[in-house]
């Protein structure tokens, strides 16, 4: 035997269940959504336009314009980690009293490290034979597209040489830089 619901409890359960499936919605997005925008958030930075790093003190350079090599070490923030590493590395030389040139040791042919060669010098990649002069200028028999790649810098009071490091494409006649 069959009883009868009361009159309306039909209509009271459905507006408790979909009372519940509205709050239960509601509650369940905010946690969805701040996933989501964390999930996002590297997307929503800005790239560095260039890391400017202090790489030495101009006292340290030779008076000369003998080429120095010094490592760029960075505090990097890429998503959620933070790491203070190498990212490059560049050559600094005194030009004059207090003006210096600095180039990315990367070779524009093809990645690789070029090195100062004293004998010569001159800069010189052992991958393809580049070669390059004490201001940056490709050799006519270098295999290279361009010259090697100068970085903006500045040098501070007291000395300091500040260097805005940037890694640019390989292979290419023009200066593009990876971001």
């Amino acid at each position: 035997m069959q009883t009868e619901t009361p009159p309306g409890e039909d209509r009271r359960d459905f507006l408790k269940k979909s009372c519940a499936v509205c709050l239960g919605g509601a509650v369940g997005v905010v946690p969805a959504l701040a996933g989501v925008a964390v999930y996002l958030d590297p997307l929503r930075r800005k790239a560095d336009g260039g890391l400017l790093v202090r790489v030495t003190a101009l006292e340290s350079l030779p008076a000369d314009g003998t080429p120095v090599l010094f490592p760029v070490i960075a505090t990097r923030t890429d998503a959620w980690n933070k790491a203070i590493a190498p990212v490059g590395a560049v050559y600094v030389r005194r030009v004059k009293d207090e003006q210096v040139q600095v180039f990315n040791v990367t070779c524009p042919h093809a990645g690789c490290a070029v090195e100062y060669q004293a004998e010569k010098t001159a800069y010189f990649c052992p991958c393809h034979n580049s070669l390059f002069t004490l201001e940056g200028k490709r050799s006519e028999d270098s295999p290279s597209a361009r010259d090697l790649d100068s970085l903006k810098h500045e040098v501070r009071a007291g000395g300091e040489v500040w260097v805005e490091f940037k890694n640019f494409e390989t292979g290419k006649a023009h200066k593009v830089a990876v971001s």
